[in-house]
Parts: C-alpha cells; sequence; structure tokens
C-alpha cells in the first residue's frame, strides 16, 4: 500500500481549471451585487471551477469536477487539509489520478458496499461516482465528511390516491409526487442556507453579498 501511495504521489498530474480573472468567486459577487432585486446571498471563498469537457469527460465526469472543486477549496483554504490531501501535493490532481486515489480508499477500507458496487475499480473507466466516493476519498486522508441525504423517508412514500378513472389516478400519482419532490427539494434549500449563515461572522447589514469561509 506505501509503495502504490509513493507512486501515485510522483506520477499524479495537475488538472487544469477554467482560470477566472481576479477569481471566480469575486466575478459571481460582482455578478450579484449588480442585481436590483432585494435578495440576499452567501458565497463560500476560495473555489475554482473545474468543468466537464467534450473531449474528456462529457455525460459522466461531473462527480469527478466535483470532488476537484471542493478540493480546490480545501487546498487554499484550510491547512491542515493542504497536509494531507493527495499526498500533500499542493495541487488538484486530474480525474485519472482521483480514481487510483479512490481505489486506494476502498483498498483501505473505506466504502466497501460502493466499492463492491463498482467492482473495486473505476481508473480509466467512464463510471458515474457520487457523494459516497467523495466522502470515502476525502476520509482516506483521514479528513472529516459528513453525507446528507435528502430523500423522502420510507414511511412518507408516494401513494397515489384510488379511483376509477386511470387516467385521473396517474394524474393524482404525479401531483402526489410532485409535492413529495418541492417539500424535499425546500428541505434542501433550508438547510445549505441555514448551513452557510450559521456563523457569527455572516453580517448582511446594507450589503446583499456576503462570502463566508466554510467549505
Amino acid at each position: 500500500m506505501d509503495e502504490k501511495i509513493s507512486c501515485l504521489i510522483g506520477l499524479q498530474t495537475r488538472s487544469n481549471f477554467y482560470k477566472v480573472e481576479a477569481g471566480l468567486i469575486a466575478l459571481l459577487r460582482n455578478c450579484l451585487e449588480s442585481e436590483t432585486e432585494n435578495s440576499k446571498s452567501i458565497l463560500s471563498c476560495c473555489i475554482d471551477h473545474f468543468q466537464s469537457l467534450n473531449s474528456e469527460d462529457a455525460g459522466w465526469g461531473c462527480g469527478w469536477r466535483n470532488i476537484q472543486m471542493l478540493s480546490s477549496h480545501l487546498l487554499a483554504q484550510r491547512p491542515e487539509a493542504r497536509e494531507v490531501l493527495f499526498g500533500g501535493s499542493g495541487f488538484v490532481p486530474d480525474i485519472l489520478s482521483l480514481q487510483r486515489w479512490l481505489e486506494i480508499a476502498w483498498e483501505k477500507g473505506f466504502d466497501a458496499p460502493g466499492a463492491a458496487q463498482l467492482d473495486h475499480a473505476v481508473y480509466g473507466s467512464k463510471k458515474w461516482i457520487g457523494t459516497t466516493e467523495c466522502s470515502a476519498l476525502l476520509r482516506s486522508f483521514a479528513l472529516r465528511a459528513r453525507i446528507v441525504d435528502f430523500g423522502p423517508k420510507e414511511s412518507q412514500s408516494v401513494v397515489g390516491i384510488s379511483v376509477d378513472n386511470t387516467v385521473d389516478k396517474t394524474r393524482n400519482d404525479k401531483m402526489a409526487n410532485s409535492k413529495v419532490k418541492s417539500e424535499a427539494y425546500q428541505v434542501l434549500m433550508d438547510f445549505v442556507w441555514n448551513y452557510f449563515s450559521d456563523e457569527n461572522s455572516i453580517q448582511f447589514g446594507q450589503q446583499h453579498v456576503v462570502i463566508c469561509e466554510k467549505t
């Protein structure tokens, strides 16, 4: 295992990203501040934008790009993360290197069910990944990661209203499904807003756009 890690540290490649003059967050802040609507916005500081490319990962790479964006923030904002992430390289690796790091995390025992689901191999593949793979990778570097599920509870399964007319039943099923999805989205949005605004330093005052240091 140590030999694999040493090899990967030496061979991993830095990923390119879309560089924005003065930074992505500064651009977003300027755009939001120019709006005339009576709204409030919170931006997470220090992040680079890694986008899917037609020549590389269009259609399957979004999970890896999310890991890259999150890693860019951790490397810039969290000294303890910079020290351990990707062997202390100090940069965000490309997708192929991240795939190797995930396989090493699996070998260390992180997210055994997820590893089994993907046949313990992702290197060089176009397999979709998600939140559990991201958390396994981060935890393998001894970083804390929490997964929050916004799906409906099992007890809240959607049941259509029984009616004689099949068309009406289908419409009622769709309406019930739509209501559950709407409620789930609202729970998600409330969680995100509360997470970023739950900070003593968040003071809007006369501003309607603020920057916070939360990941």
